[in-house]
Order: structure tokens, then C-alpha cells, then sequence
């Protein structure tokens, strides 16, 4: 009964497929919504260790950056009818291969995506990631609003890069050892590579507020 719905269901998204956002391919219905246990497997963790003391905010910061997979990025919306509003949005991130964390989150987007628009009339962005993404705070029995469920806010401005620069290289090795489903999405939604330059770091991972991490104390603290 289950696969007979399925069925049904698939095929009434493919006959009405051309009311699909064009952000998410109407030719491409089912690469989109057949993802396999594979794919999720394979999404590679860095490492189920306990996060550093909230006393070293820096090493935080790292931490959080190269275990999270995926984050939440901020834009101002320029689509009515929510012009000048946030936007947040989900993206798959990674800040290196899994024994290689740069500090830097890189993402692996296409134009056609939503907050691309936003972002080609105004680069500036927030991204932010947390602890509650692994299996810690669910372990510790913290909500992932608890301080101690630390989370950080990147901020910055959105780069693109050139795919055959030596960054461009490490970016595309960094999502692709990462996320290895990345290199099978449709060839025709234009993907570019690109990274978050990041201006400002706040951590909160416990009682008593957030605080500001300088980038280059952020950039030499080792994440584990």
C-alpha cells in the first residue's frame, strides 16, 4: 500500500511539475526527491568528540565550523513581498576535508538558487552553525537554545570563486570529500563554488553572552 501511494504521489508532482520553483529544477523531479540511505551515510561526520572547554571561544568556534556539514546563512531578502527582510536559508558547508579544517566555510551553490538573488544585490551574510547539529547537546540533555549547546554566527561577505584557482580547488575537494553526493547534482544549474570571508566571529557556549572572537585568534586555534 505504502509503494502504491508513493507511486501516486510521485506522479502527480511529475504531471504538475512545471508549478515547481525554478530554483529546484521541474526537470529534475526525481533526482530531487530520491535521496537513498547512501546519500545520507555518506555525508561524512568529522568526529563524535566532545567539543573544547567554553572557556577557549576560539577553539569553539573552529570546532563547530569544521564538524557542521550544513548551516544556516542569512541574506536580505530582494524578492516581494518580503524586500529588505532576513532571509535564512539551509546550505551544505565544509570547511576542508575531514583532517584538514582552514576556518573557512565553503559552499557549493547554483545561481538558481533562492538566496543567490539576494545575494547578487548585496554580498553581506550570516552563517550559523551549532552544536545541536551533532549528537552532544542530545547527549548532555541540552536544548539547543542552552548557551552550552554553543553555537557561533559567521559573518561576512559572500565570494565566489574561480573553479580552477588553487582555492577554488580546495573548496571543491573540502564539499566534495564531504558531501559525496555534491558531484552527481544536475550538470545544468550552473554550481559555482564559494566561501564565506569572514569579518566578525561570535560564540555563545555558555552563561553570560556571546562573545567576540579576533579572526586571527579564530584562524590559529586548532579545532580539536
Amino acid at each position: 500500500m505504502f509503494a502504491v501511494l508513493l507511486l501516486l504521489c510521485l506522479s502527480a508532482t511529475v504531471k504538475d511539475s512545471s508549478s515547481l520553483n525554478l530554483n529546484f529544477g521541474a526537470n529534475n523531479v526525481i533526482e530531487i526527491f530520491a535521496v537513498t540511505n547512501n546519500d545520507i551515510a555518506n555525508n561524512t561526520i568529522v568526529t563524535d568528540d566532545d567539543p573544547p572547554p567554553h572557556n577557549q571561544a576560539a577553539r569553539m568556534a573552529r570546532y563547530i565550523t569544521h564538524t557542521s556539514n550544513w548551516g544556516a546563512m542569512a541574506t536580505v531578502a530582494v524578492r516581494e513581498p518580503i524586500v529588505g527582510f532576513p532571509f535564512a536559508n539551509i546550505f551544505s558547508l565544509s570547511d576542508g576535508p575531514v583532517d584538514q579544517s582552514s576556518g573557512t566555510p565553503y559552499m557549493y551553490i547554483s545561481p538558481w538558487e533562492v538566496s543567490a538573488h539576494d545575494l547578487r544585490q548585496n554580498n553581506q551574510t550570516s552563517i550559523t552553525m551549532s552544536l545541536a547539529q551533532g549528537n552532544y547537546c542530545s547527549k548532555m540533555n541540552y536544548d539547543p537554545e542552552d548557551p552550552r549547546c554553543a553555537h557561533i554566527i559567521l559573518t561576512g561577505t559572500f565570494v565566489k570563486l574561480t573553479r580552477e584557482s588553487e582555492e577554488g580547488q580546495f573548496a571543491k575537494k573540502s564539499l566534495f570529500s564531504r558531501h559525496p553526493i555534491m558531484p552527481e547534482w544536475p550538470e545544468d544549474h550552473g554550481w559555482f563554488f564559494a566561501k564565506l570571508d569572514i569579518k566578525n566571529i561570535l560564540v555563545l557556549d555558555f552563561f553570560g553572552g556571546a562573545v567576540t572572537v579576533p579572526l586571527e585568534e579564530y584562524f590559529n586555534a586548532n579545532p580539536k
